[in-house]
């Protein structure tokens, strides 16, 4: 094989749109936009509601706002350079900033599992050992938990851009999402890959892997204590204040789960089913998470309809 050259190493990729005819595509563009300005008002106002309320500033509501901050940082790293190729055309994105995109997506998606693990481990302890919730989780170990959650998602994943820089690109640059994610843009390299395999799926196990099995111990634990209670009432009560955070978890891991599936699985599937399930991926969680809490919170919808 010829040494590659300067625009073979640094090329810049086509991302995919969905097909159809303009008309179709411009509905698109206007649903995607719609979903947009949902998860941004829906979370930048839950953002307000617990920074304005004194009442608020506790462990539960303080891990609300890191999913709200990451929520907005992953759809403004994506959704509006997606935009911009529905209105404008232009579909072309450079290595650099492809590569950054990439490391972006995975690396909060890292956090927001890691902060998803601290909130059921927070509904464990303030179920399971009420007298020391307030002991254990304190507004400071709450901050501490969100830096390591920053740091942890930093560490694992940006291994993943810096693998991907020396690779040469010799044939097709389209990518299969709307965006850059890390399996799509190393499937287009023309060299070996097996080390970008093989740390991107151990990234994968021991980050959403790891957080996903112990959030399901802490509910295991959880449902046991529960079930010790003698009233059906007090069981019900109990187990409704971790409803919240399980339609959350699963509003982040279902899609997860539902993309690393496609990929793995379903190379003979539609380009369309690729597209869906990436944008799904990316928005779900922002438009449902605020939506949720809203719902689900007195103390949050108290605080909403005061700032309405």
């Amino acid at each position: 094989m010829p040494f590659p050259n300067g625009s073979e190493l640094r090329p810049s990729f086509v991302l995919a749109a969905l097909p159809g005819p303009e008309g179709a595509q411009a509905w698109v563009a206007a649903l995607l936009c719609g979903a947009y300005v949902v998860a941004l008002a829906g979370n930048i106002v839950v953002l307000l509601a617990v920074w304005l309320e004194p009442g608020l500033h506790l462990p539960m509501y303080l891990f609300l706002c890191m999913l709200a901050a990451i929520d907005l940082a992953l759809s403004t790293s994506t959704v509006p350079r997606v935009l911009s190729f529905y209105w404008f055309g232009t579909r072309e994105i450079g290595f650099g900033a492809c590569l950054l995109q990439m490391f972006l997506i995975h690396a909060l998606s890292a956090v927001e599992s890691t902060v998803l693990l601290a909130m059921a481990v927070d509904r464990y302890v303030a179920i399971c050992h009420p007298l020391r919730h307030a002991a254990i989780l304190t507004n400071a170990a709450t901050a501490r938990i969100g830096l390591a959650a920053v740091a942890r998602g930093v560490l694992f994943f940006l291994p993943l851009p810096l693998l991907l820089l020396p690779l040469p690109f010799c044939g097709s640059r389209t990518l299969s999402h709307s965006f850059c994610l890390h399996q799509d843009v190393m499937n287009l390299a023309c060299a070996n890959t097996t080390p970008s395999v093989v740390y991107g799926l151990t990234a994968i196990l021991l980050v959403m892997g790891l957080d996903a099995v112990l959030i399901c111990l802490s509910y295991l634990l959880i449902l046991k204590a529960v079930l010790r209670l003698a009233a059906w009432k007090e069981r019900l009560k109990v187990f409704s204040t971790c409803i919240t955070h399980i339609c959350v978890v699963l509003a982040f891991y279902v899609p997860l789960i539902g993309l690393s599936v496609v990929h793995r699985f379903g190379r003979d599937l539609a380009p369309l089913v690729y597209i869906i399930m990436g944008n799904i991926y990316i928005l779900v969680p922002a438009v449902l998470n605020p939506i949720i809490y809203g719902v689900r919170t007195k103390q949050i919808q108290r605080r909403i309809l005061s700032l309405i």
